[in-house]
């Protein structure tokens, strides 16, 4: 590769981190939002001040913390040409994603069964904005799902290598960004009641 490639790779590279880190601005932006909605409510006088958090949150919190720990573990297997571990590894982040999300809507079965309802007449401001905000997370993790696919194709198809890591390195700062966005509103709720 000359001089005029290596540059254009380089210039490529800093452009898609790049345009990561402005939808991660973003998405941090509108959760900020969110939140602050959610403590300026908290004086309302229908506010719940007793309602607690089901213990599937608790649960999804631990999955998706590993998920990223196996997702780092990945990336330092592909690096050292360890592919089989790699692989393990990569299926397990994406089993933890689905896991994480199976959590999430027993939490959300569970608020329902105490009585608590998230839209209609029978929902409180308290459950609506835990249905925002986890749902949009949701949502946000949804597209983290289809980035750890493509990671997993990619990697089946020998495209990172140590050298060539780009694409997984922008998919690992996406999902353990929406990891961390699960931690921070986990933390948040259970704190903000």
């Amino acid at each position: 590769m000359d001089l005029t490639e290596e540059s254009e790779k380089i210039k490529r590279s800093r452009a898609k981190k790049m345009m990561l880190w402005f939808g991660i601005i973003s998405m941090v932006m509108m959760f900020a939002g969110l939140t602050s909605a959610y403590v300026v409510s908290k004086t309302r006088p229908d506010w719940l001040v007793s309602f607690e958090l089901p213990q599937a949150f608790y649960w999804s919190t631990i999955t998706i913390a590993l998920s990223s720990v196996t997702f780092v573990l990945a990336q330092k297997s592909i690096i050292s040409g360890k592919r089989k571990n790699a692989s393990t590894l990569l299926i397990g982040t994406f089993m933890l994603a689905v896991l994480f999300m199976i959590f999430q809507f027993k939490g959300f079965s569970d608020i329902v069964s105490s009585g608590y309802y998230f839209t209609g007449s029978e929902s409180s401001i308290t459950t609506s904005f835990i249905y925002i905000l986890v749902v949009a997370h949701l949502a946000h993790l949804a597209a983290g799902l289809m980035v750890l696919l493509v990671v997993i194709y990619n990697h089946f198809k020998q495209r990172y290598h140590k050298g060539q890591m780009l694409g997984i390195e922008l998919g690992a700062t996406f999902w353990h960004f929406v990891d961390f966005l699960w931690i921070y509103l986990f933390v948040f709720l259970y704190f903000f009641k």
